[in-house]
């Protein structure tokens, strides 16, 4: 199995509910390991970059202000197969659509509210995780020490 890094956000109506610890502790119970971990307020300029590859889909502009509306919890997590094992565990970008056990299932409200965010590639994530963190905030492997 790959080592892979990927991005984690839990999104403004996740961190509104309060389900911020239930997210990172059904992160960190699926063997994905925490190594970089931040609240910060999104801009709406920081959320139009990030969502930039998004710009011409009619929910563009819906998006940067929901993601905007209040904070987000933003983390790298690292672990074998990261990518495939976060987004199985965020489970189905609709929740209704989403398996018992997902985060989506158990904290999203609609497709839009879905609660979290998860890289998608090894390409983006690697892009998605240097946009919201510097090589000095992220936790050397335990190897490296």
């Amino acid at each position: 199995m790959a080592v892979e890094r990927t991005l984690s956000i839990v999104k403004p109506d996740a961190v509104a509910k309060g389900a911020t610890g239930a997210i990172l502790s059904l992160i960190q119970e699926a063997g994905l390991e925490i190594i970089a971990l931040k609240m910060i307020q999104l801009t709406e300029q920081q959320a139009r970059g990030f969502y930039a590859v998004h710009k011409e889909r009619p929910f563009y502009g819906d998006l940067v202000k929901f993601m905007t509306s209040g904070p987000v919890v933003v983390s790298a997590l690292q672990g074998d197969n990261a990518i495939a094992r976060y987004r199985k565990l965020m489970g189905a970008t609709n929740p209704a659509e989403a398996d018992d056990g997902t985060i989506r299932k158990a904290f999203a409200t609609d497709i839009e509210k879905n609660a979290v965010h998860g890289s998608d590639a090894p390409e983006t994530a690697r892009i998605e995780i240097s946009y919201f963190f510097n090589s000095g905030e992220i936790q050397a492997p335990v190897e490296a020490l």
